[in-house]
């Protein structure tokens, strides 16, 4: 059984840095991708990044660029999310997840498995 288990948030302020990780455990995934997604209260689920396991290409959504990294240790089988220049709009529940597809990354309806999510809140 495929298990996502993320990491690392917590309370932050603004302009500070947090690193978020995801453990995968039960599968080994050779193809297909990574993705962070996010969710405020009162919002949709919105999409942050992706990271392809085979040849480690990344994908992130514009109001991140710049400030989110996302990478990948394969031996590991982790992901992570490195956040620099938070700001307070950044807050969510941040949710690591598991797609085989190799196109369109940043729709969360072709995740299969999905993390149990971690809390990052930024303060002003």
């Amino acid at each position: 059984q495929v298990q996502l288990v993320e990491s690392g948030g917590g309370l932050v302020q603004a302009g500070g840095s947090l690193r978020l990780s995801c453990a995968v455990s039960g599968r080994t995934f050779s193809r297909g991708a990574m993705g962070w997604f996010r969710q405020a209260p009162g919002k949709e689920r919105e999409f942050v990044a992706a990271i392809s396991w085979s040849d480690g290409s990344t994908y992130t959504t514009d109001s991140v660029k710049g400030r989110f990294t996302i990478s990948r240790n394969n031996v590991k089988n982790t992901v992570y999310l490195q956040m620099n220049s938070l700001k307070p709009e950044d807050t969510a529940v941040y949710y690591c997840a598991s797609t085989s597809y190799g196109y369109s990354w940043n729709a969360a309806t072709n995740y299969g498995y999905w993390g149990q999510g971690t809390q990052v809140t930024v303060s002003p």
